[in-house]
């Protein structure tokens, strides 16, 4: 198979890029109405909806005994797996909580010129649920994405809901380093409609965080505003930009990366060089001849994979800008000055030795990035997202009276003549 190449004059170009940016999808209809029903179901009957649900489409049979991992179950875990994978997982945990540490925000005050104490408190949310996909593949390094930056804020109780099977072991394990306090066997939209409302085995939760399927990221949408959630994470896309020193086989090892993650996922690259936009097709050729998740990666390149002419370095940028990329990778003479014009992007990756799996696994930046141009206004998964603001107004006599005459002016301005009698009661003989 060869990739598909297509310079940005061709009339085909825009059509594509609508395409691979509409991808991500949770407003399906019929895929609403299925999970709207699963979610009002839980809420409505907790426990026993879920348990029919999770026997449904997962073909087990839960209860209020067996739903909630037990800490023996945790520990035998532990020790089926071996010690390099536990020294693996281990160093990587190191590494993310000592890059999320440096997220952490302090609570401030200070006086103003009227003497009132103005600030804002930051605090940990109590309790938050992480759910952990199962399906195509073991994912421990999402444990440790989600779970970590929670621990690092100060999360009191971190929950976890994944459909872990008898081949678990490592999710687990994964779930122990990282700190997770109660884990259970569910997943699906029921798992999320479960932390999301409560049920008598699931306690309620502040904020859902973590991916997965349609299913999970529509419950997701459905259940905001009785929790927070993260985002809702579409199918996964990398953008490399490459110049003429770019080596193509690079290039398009990272393309596979990328496409090997399912058939959604979406590989571009875009260089202002034909010669090399050719080198990398065929460089992409010659390597999927020896891809392990063949079936995949072509499904995901020959929908959503291309490789793109660009008419110069601004057209470049203002692409790069415009898809607003999950990962974006720079293999370029200069990585960091080009890296200085992208505004939008989850993660950037500059020169050849920044390998995306480098930041997958084992840099420390998180890896849940905004996905399907959502760059343009979401961050990556951090530390901030399990911390609360609250403002504080501490205000002595002098100053409510010097702004009195203007907060009474203001709130008679839109009509709310209440607001402005608060303030008179406490100025009985006026201000």
């Amino acid at each position: 198979m060869k990739i598909r190449l297509v310079k940005t004059t061709d009339a085909g170009f825009k059509p594509l890029l609508a395409k691979i940016l509409a991808r991500r999808g949770t407003r399906q209809g019929g895929v609403a109405k299925r999970v709207e029903a699963i979610v009002r179901a839980v809420a409505r009957q907790g426990d026993r909806a879920l348990f029919r649900y999770t026997r449904l489409f997962d073909h087990v049979r839960l209860t209020s005994a067996t739903v909630e991992v037990k800490s023996s179950e945790i520990e035998r875990a532990m020790a089926r797996v071996s010690k390099q994978d536990l020294d693996t997982l281990r160093l990587a945990a190191k590494r993310i909580a000592a890059f999320h540490r440096r997220q952490l925000q302090k609570s401030w005050s200070y006086r103003d010129p009227l003497g009132m104490l103005l600030g804002q408190r930051i605090t940990p949310l109590e309790r938050v649920g992480v759910y952990v996909p199962g399906g195509k593949a073991s994912y421990p390094s999402t444990v440790l994405m989600n779970v970590i930056p929670a621990k690092v804020a100060g999360v009191k109780e971190i929950i976890m809901t994944s459909p872990i099977g008898s081949d678990g072991a490592i999710i687990l394990a994964a779930a122990k380093i990282a700190g997770v306090q109660r884990i259970f066997r569910v997943g699906g939209a029921q798992a999320i409609a479960a932390l999301a409302y409560g049920t008598r085995s699931i306690p309620k939760v502040d904020k859902i965080v973590g991916p997965g399927n349609i299913f999970v990221a529509t419950a997701k949408r459905l259940v905001f505003g009785e929790v927070n959630i993260d985002s809702i994470a579409g199918p996964s896309e990398i953008l490399l930009l490459a110049d003429d020193s770019a080596d193509p086989v690079l290039v398009a090892a990272d393309m596979l990366s990328q496409a090997e993650h399912d058939e959604l996922a979406a590989a571009l690259c875009v260089t202002t060089s034909m010669k090399m936009a050719l080198k990398i097709q065929q460089a992409v050729e010659t390597r999927l001849a020896e891809t392990k998740r063949r079936a995949i990666t072509l499904k995901s390149l020959e929908k959503y994979g291309a490789i793109i002419v660009a008419r110069g370095f601004k057209e470049t940028i203002d692409l790069a800008n415009a898809i607003a990329p999950e990962h974006i990778e720079l293999i370029v003479k200069q990585p960091r000055k080009w890296a200085h014009e992208i505004r939008n992007a989850g993660a950037m990756f500059l020169g050849a030795y920044s390998a995306p799996p480098l930041g997958d696994y084992f840099a420390g930046p998180n890896h849940v990035l905004p996905t399907g141009g959502s760059a343009r206004f979401f961050s990556p998964l951090g530390t901030y997202d399990f911390l609360k603001r609250t403002t504080i107004i501490h205000a002595e006599k002098r100053a409510l009276r010097a702004l009195a005459p203007k907060i009474t002016h203001l709130a008679r301005l839109e009509g709310l003549d209440d607001h402005a009698r608060a303030v008179e009661a406490r100025f009985r003989n006026g201000f």
